[in-house]
């Protein structure tokens, strides 16, 4: 009679004991999962970043794909508006004397003149791969016309279009006390990857993972 006392009283105790460690198993999954997912999108955000900067076309199908391929559980779409991830890429570039130059606003002693984007960071390219529901861009999002399937902008718009201004503030490469020495002209390619946040309730809510990188 004994042993089937201690027998029982061993079951009440490890029910007791399980009402606490299966919710934290579950939450401990859980957040596992969430970490991972944050790890695909900085890793797809990073690899697409890397083609973007060496002109890889994403225009263009094939290399979309590509993308599609590296996002994996992601579920990125070459489809716009389907899938539940993301990829958006940016081309922005700082507005300087050069810039103004090129669109043919500026005067006869070669001083901006009409170049409303002068001293302000713009978008030069912008495509977006995926579904753009997801999450849009924390650059803002260019309102000239974008010029054929690879995203561009015409230096016009970028230097007269004041809704094509890039929310970047605080940094200007040409800034004689910075030590960045970018040259004139040159652009920076900003590459955003998002993806719908992993959904286990009550443990895990469904917070979209984001990552953002520059080169």
């Amino acid at each position: 009679m004994r042993r089937k006392t201690q027998q029982g009283v061993a079951s009440v105790e490890f029910a007791l004991s399980s009402l606490v460690l299966v919710p934290l198993l579950l939450g401990s999954i859980g957040i596992g999962l969430c970490m991972h997912q944050q790890m695909e999108t900085v890793q797809l955000a990073r690899d697409a970043g890397h083609m973007y900067a060496r002109d890889v076309d994403f225009g263009l199908t094939g290399n979309q794909q590509l993308l599609v391929t590296i996002a994996g559980a992601l579920g990125l779409s070459t489809t716009a508006g389907s899938g539940s991830a993301v990829v958006i890429l940016s081309q922005v570039r700082y507005v300087d004397v050069s810039a103004c130059t090129l669109a043919g606003k500026v005067d006869i002693h070669g001083n901006p003149s009409g170049c409303s984007n002068y001293q302000h960071w713009v978008f030069a390219q912008r495509l977006v791969v995926g579904n753009s529901s997801v999450r849009a861009s924390s650059l803002g999002t260019p309102n000239s016309l974008i010029i054929g399937t690879d995203g561009a902008i015409s230096i016009t718009n970028q230097v007269t279009n004041t809704t094509d201004v890039a929310a970047i503030t605080g940094f200007n490469p040409w800034n004689s006390t910075s030590d960045t020495g970018l040259p004139s002209g040159q652009v920076i390619y900003v590459t955003e990857a998002a993806a719908t946040g992993f959904s286990m309730p009550p443990y895990v809510n469904a917070v979209n993972t984001y990552s953002q990188v520059c080169f």
